[in-house]
């Protein structure tokens, strides 16, 4: 499994959610409280998107564990943003470790990641595959589950879903299709955040102007809450709903 998280709100340095709570994103590469028999670290790459001064996002990605570069840890100290994603990797056997493989993955406003596995990979999801432009497949970032979820999402908001549909028809067919799978994702365009609860842990901390979703809280605030299983969590700096996922 993987750890991500989401924060939109007041814009706070990068090392205020990566490297300065307790049980921040870098502790949780290589100390995670909640891997639900998942792997035992999150050392195979990491990633960080974030929003400057409201623009497109700008990423940094790498193979390597957080721990090993360092940086992320200076770039982390002096880059402000209203809104963030972050990842830390544990690939699953067989897939490629490689910056490109590593969260977040992005286009145009648009900033994915995955936490979890897809059951049965590649032969239990060809047929959605099938169904994408053949381009899209020829030019995923890496030949890996994520990836691929990530281009079946895309490919829903082109068509004009609502993010909080493009993630949960998606996490629903590739449950069909791939019994089994963890389906946790997160999606933000740096306005609002959809994330899905499936197979996997994921918390909210909410105050007046702020929110972070993230895979397990990052402190002991007693104001972080867990978000049930197979349900769908659509935030804003200001405003959460939770929901259910879209009947099969």
């Amino acid at each position: 499994m993987c750890r991500h998280l989401a924060y939109l709100g007041p814009p706070v340095t990068l090392a205020e959610l990566l490297f300065e709570p307790a049980y921040a994103l870098v502790r949780q590469s290589w100390a995670p409280r909640d891997m639900r028999g998942g792997g035992t670290i999150n050392a195979d790459g990491f990633g960080v998107g974030w929003y400057p001064d409201g623009g497109a996002p700008v990423r940094y990605r790498r193979a390597q564990p957080i721990w090993s570069d360092p940086t992320i840890a200076e770039l982390a100290a002096v880059t402000r943003a209203g809104a963030v994603l972050a990842a830390v990797r544990s690939a699953t056997v067989g897939m490629a470790v490689l910056d490109g493989a590593a969260a977040p993955f992005a286009q145009d406003r648009w900033l994915f990641s995955h936490n979890g596995v897809v059951r049965g990979w590649p032969d239990s999801v060809v047929p959605l595959a099938a169904g994408l432009p053949v381009r899209d497949l020829l030019t995923l970032d890496a030949a890996t589950d994520s990836a691929l979820l990530w281009a079946l999402v895309r490919h829903r908001l082109r068509a004009g879903d609502d993010p909080v549909e493009a993630v949960g028809r998606t996490v629903v067919e590739v449950a069909e299709a791939a019994p089994g799978s963890r389906l946790n994702l997160l999606l933000t365009d740096g306005r609002r955040v959809v994330a899905s609860t499936f197979g996997h842990a994921l918390s909210v901390r909410a105050t007046a102007d702020s929110v972070v979703l993230a895979s397990e809280p990052h402190d002991d605030d007693p104001g972080w809450r867990p978000v049930p299983q197979q349900r769908l969590v659509a935030a804003t700096a200001d405003e959460v709903r939770v929901c259910e996922l879209p009947a099969r």
